[in-house]
C-alpha cells in the first residue's frame, strides 16, 4: 500500500491521514460487532438475541439514512465526520459499565442485555450518517483521474480493518477478557479521530439559498440514483446478496454448536472471509480491473454464493474456513466495482445523498442480513438457513443478470 501512495496518491497527504483514521475506526467498529455477538450468545445462548441486535442497529438506518444524506451535503463534512466518530466512541464507553455489572450482579443479565440494546440502538444512529459521511467526503481529497485507485484503497482499508478487528476481537475475548476489549476499542475510536483532526475542513457541496422544502433536494438524489440503472442495479445486487448470503451472526452458533470450536476456533472462522477479502484487495491494488466490470461483479457474486453453500454442508473447520476464504476473494473484488461505480457516477453536489441512499442499502442489508439469517437459523436450522441463503443469492444474481444487459456490459 505504502508503494501505491507513493505515487499519484503522495500529492494528497490528507487522503493518508483519512486512511490511517478510517482503518482505525473500521477495526474498532468490527471489533465492537464480533463482541457484542459473541458476548450476547454467550450470556443468553439465543439465536433470537444475535437477531434483535440486527433490529436495533437497521431501524435508525432504515430512519435516517435519506435524511443524512441531505445533512451531509448541506454541512461541512468534516466537522459533521468528527462529531460522529466522537459520539460513537462515547457510546462504545458506556459497554464498559456491562460486563462489571454482570460480574457484581449477574442476577442483572436482564437489565444488561436491555443496555446493550439501547447502546446499540444509539450507535445505529450515529452509523446512519457516519458510513455515508466517510464515503462523501473522500472525492473532495483527492483528484478525480485517480478516483478509482483511491476507491479500491480505501475499500481495501475497509476490509483490512475488518479483518483486524474480527481477528484482534476474537483472540482478545479470548485471552484478555471483554472488559479490556472495550477499552481496546474505545482507544481505537478516539485514535482515529485524532487522525482524522488532521483533514482540513470541506465545504458545503449544496448551497440552500431558497426555502425549498428538505424533502424536494432528498428527492433529488433518490430520482438520481432510480433513473441510473447500472447504480440501482448494483446497489440492488449489493443488498440481497448481503441479506441472504450474509451469515456473520450465527457464525457464532457454527462455531459452538456446529463444529464443536471454542473461541479461538470461532476467531479463525471470524477471520476467514476477511482474510481472502484482504489477500484478493492487495492483489488488486497491484492489478487493477481494467475490463469486463460488469460481467466480474455477475462472476464473483456466483462464486461468492457458492461458497456460501459449500459452508452450509460442512462439518469441519478445514472446509469452513476455505469456503468462507473464496467467498471473501470473491466479496472484495465486487465491493471495488460496486464502490467505484458509486464515485464515478455520483456528482459532487449530490455524494452525501447518494451516499445516504447507497448506506440505506448497504447498512440495512448488513442489519437484516442479520436479522433474516437469526431468525431462519432459528427457525429452520443453522445449516439449512445457510444453504438457503447462498442458494437465494445466486438466484437474484441469474435474474439480475437476465434482466439488467446494461450492467452486465459494464467497463469503466
Amino acid at each position: 500500500m505504502n508503494k501505491i501512495l507513493n505515487n499519484s496518491l503522495s500529492k494528497f497527504p490528507e487522503f493518508t491521514d483519512f486512511i490511517i483514521g478510517r482503518f482505525l475506526f473500521v477495526i474498532g467498529l468490527r471489533m465492537m460487532s464480533t463482541l457484542i455477538g459473541w458476548w450476547i450468545y454467550e450470556i443468553t445462548g439465543s439465536l433470537l438475541s444475535i437477531g434483535l441486535i440486527g433490529i436495533a442497529e437497521v431501524l435508525p438506518t432504515l430512519g435516517f439514512s435519506l435524511f443524512a444524506g441531505y445533512i451531509i451535503d448541506k454541512s461541512e463534512k468534516r466537522k459533521l465526520l468528527l462529531k460522529c466518530v466522537f459520539v460513537y466512541g462515547i457510546c462504545v464507553l458506556l459497554f464498559l459499565a456491562l460486563p462489571v455489572l454482570l460480574l457484581e450482579n449477574p442476577k442483572s443479565i436482564n437489565i444488561i442485555i436491555i443496555a446493550v440494546y439501547f447502546i446499540i440502538f444509539c450507535m445505529g444512529c450515529v452509523k446512519a450518517f457516519l458510513a455515508p459521511t466517510f464515503n462523501a467526503i473522500m472525492p473532495s481529497i483527492i483528484s478525480k483521474p485517480i478516483i478509482s485507485k483511491a476507491t479500491t484503497i480505501s475499500t481495501a482499508t475497509w476490509l483490512f480493518g475488518s479483518i483486524a478487528g474480527h481477528a484482534v476481537a476474537g483472540f482478545s475475548i479470548a485471552y484478555m477478557g471483554v472488559f479490556a476489549s472495550i477499552v481496546i476499542i474505545a482507544t481505537l475510536i478516539f485514535g482515529s479521530f485524532f487522525m482524522l483532526l488532521l483533514i482540513l475542513p470541506r465545504p458545503a457541496s449544496l448551497q440552500i439559498v431558497d426555502n425549498t422544502p428538505k424533502w424536494s433536494h432528498i428527492k433529488q438524489g433518490i430520482q438520481f440514483v432510480y433513473k441510473d440503472t447500472v447504480m440501482l442495479s448494483s446497489i440492488s445486487l449489493d443488498l440481497f446478496t448481503v441479506f441472504f448470503g450474509g451469515i456473520v451472526s450465527i457464525i457464532p452458533a457454527v462455531a459452538k454448536d456446529i463444529l464443536k470450536v471454542d473461541i479461538v476456533g470461532f476467531a479463525w472462522l471470524n477471520l476467514a472471509s476477511d482474510l481472502g477479502s484482504g489477500i484478493m484487495l492487495l492483489i488488486l491494488m497491484f492489478v487493477p480491473l481494467r475490463t469486463k466490470q460488469g460481467m466480474k461483479l455477475f462472476l464473483t457474486i456466483a462464486v461468492f454464493g457458492c461458497s456460501i453453500i459449500v459452508f452450509s454442508y460442512s462439518q469441519s473447520l478445514i472446509i469452513s474456513f476455505i469456503a468462507l476464504f473464496i467467498s471473501g476473494l470473491a466479496n472484495s473484488v465486487n465491493s471495488v466495482i460496486r464502490g467505484t461505480i458509486m464515485q464515478i457516477k455520483t456528482p459532487d453536489n449530490m455524494r452525501g445523498r447518494v451516499m445516504g441512499i447507497n448506506s440505506l442499502f448497504t447498512n440495512s442489508s448488513n442489519e437484516l442480513g442479520r436479522v433474516e439469517s437469526s431468525l431462519a437459523a432459528y427457525y429452520m436450522g443453522i445449516m439449512p438457513s445457510i444453504l438457503f441463503g447462498g442458494t437465494m443469492t445466486l438466484l437474484f444474481v441469474l435474474i439480475t443478470y437476465v434482466k439488467t444487459p446494461e450492467l452486465r456490459k459494464l467497463e469503466y
